[in-house]
């Protein structure tokens, strides 16, 4: 195991009717004049958007709203954002939605106090030295956003999406009613299924030796989404597979996983680029790369993904270590067909032509090498498009 640092400060408000206490989490963090920021119809539909508005206003809370944030949020309304937090003197962000929101709302904080562009910590030209606090009201499980020092974010233009981290990021709390969920519709939900999983599989897959702990951390949530995956499927308004779902989605991405290890992170290197060019989810994307990346690089390590088959899906040993480690690819790919998502180009809706711009986009993105399981190149990247493309 390597040596690690880990702080998780986020306050975590978890259960029903939580949303009631945002009022008072925001004064007790210090919050005088607001940014609401949210996404598109559901917020205002639902009538949550108007709750926390009257929650601010009867506590006395200054407050200004920025919505319109789309999957994949866009470099443009960050920079709306900046402009509009500068402009009303905002001191602290709330975030009411999903990763996208989340994501949006972390870039404005930390491009509020910085006098360049904002697009520059990505770049890896300055570092966040300054942010606005951020605290989520979560809507959608998936990203792990609510927990996490990350931020993605699509340059519209250029379509360059890029992560960064910054523990200034990470929210200082995050409220999490698991009902707020209950009106997701199923693709929705099974997109978010795949991004935590994923999030999971990125620490998972590693070749630093002596991890049983977070090897057995990282499987006992892959078990738990795989078991109320099927069951929130089929009854969307199931209170303890929405709530262990959502919970799994934080645990999945607020570090805890991949401590003492070395994580990879390639396959997310690779959908981005999918979603950038073709605006799909995330998750869906990540569903249809994932069994890709594995079945490339499982000769790599394949004591792990014996491990992953035999531990996860339960798949007997058989002394064919090549055969048992393909069976647990192949169960995974099975998994995420049954709860519908896409697993190849043609369901994404991508294109085999298209392998070219993914990697030269992809090239630019990552300086021309991803992962740390194996280390990849371009010609490596190609070759996994091509198995997603098949």
């Amino acid at each position: 195991m390597n040596n690690f640092r880990f702080w998780s400060p986020t306050e975590f408000v978890f259960g029903k009717n939580t949303v009631k206490n945002v009022g008072t989490l925001l004064k007790k963090y210090g919050a005088t004049n607001v940014l609401i920021h949210y996404g598109g119809a559901s917020a205002i539909k639902s009538g949550l958007l108007c709750e926390v508005e009257n929650i601010l206003q009867n506590e006395f809370i200054n407050y200004v709203k920025l919505g319109g944030v789309q999957p994949n949020p866009l470099d443009t309304m960050v920079y709306k954002g900046i402009e509009l937090c500068r402009k009303e003197n905002v001191d602290f962000i709330l975030a009411i939605g999903g990763g996208s929101v989340i994501d949006s709302a972390k870039a404005i904080a930390a491009g509020t106090p910085y006098s360049g562009d904002f697009w520059n910590f990505f770049q890896g030209k300055v570092t966040i030295n300054k942010a606005l606090p951020v605290a989520t009201v979560l809507t959608i499980p998936a990203a792990g956003s609510e927990g996490s020092p990350n931020m993605v974010i699509l340059k519209e233009k250029e379509k360059l999406k890029k992560g960064h981290g910054n523990p200034l990021l990470r929210p200082v709390f995050s409220i999490m009613d698991p009902e707020l969920t209950y009106t997701l519709p199923a693709n929705q939900t099974a997109y978010g299924i795949a991004d935590m999983m994923a999030h999971v599989m990125e620490r998972y897959f590693t070749q630093t030796c002596d991890v049983e702990t977070s090897d057995r951390l990282c499987e006992a949530i892959l078990l738990a989404v795989i078991h109320e995956a099927p069951i929130v499927i089929d009854d969307p308004c199931n209170y303890s597979a929405r709530a262990n779902l959502m919970w799994a989605s934080t645990l999945a991405h607020n570090g805890v996983c991949g401590m003492g290890r070395e994580e990879d992170w390639a396959t997310h290197g690779l959908e981005h680029e999918l979603s950038a060019l073709y605006g799909v989810a995330h998750g869906a994307g990540l569903a249809v790369m994932f069994p890709a990346w594995m079945q490339y690089v499982y000769t790599s390590g394949i004591d792990r993904f014996v491990q992953f088959a035999t531990r996860v899906w339960g798949i007997e040993e058989t002394g064919d270590k090549k055969e048992t480690a393909l069976k647990g690819i192949q169960a995974l790919k099975d998994f995420f067909v049954s709860i519908g998502l896409p697993v190849n180009f043609e369901q994404l809706g991508a294109k085999k032509d298209d392998i070219d711009k993914l990697i030269s986009t992809l090239q630019i993105n990552s300086g021309g090498t991803l992962g740390n399981f194996r280390k990849l190149d371009m010609t490596d990247a190609r070759a996994i498009y091509e198995i997603a493309a098949k």
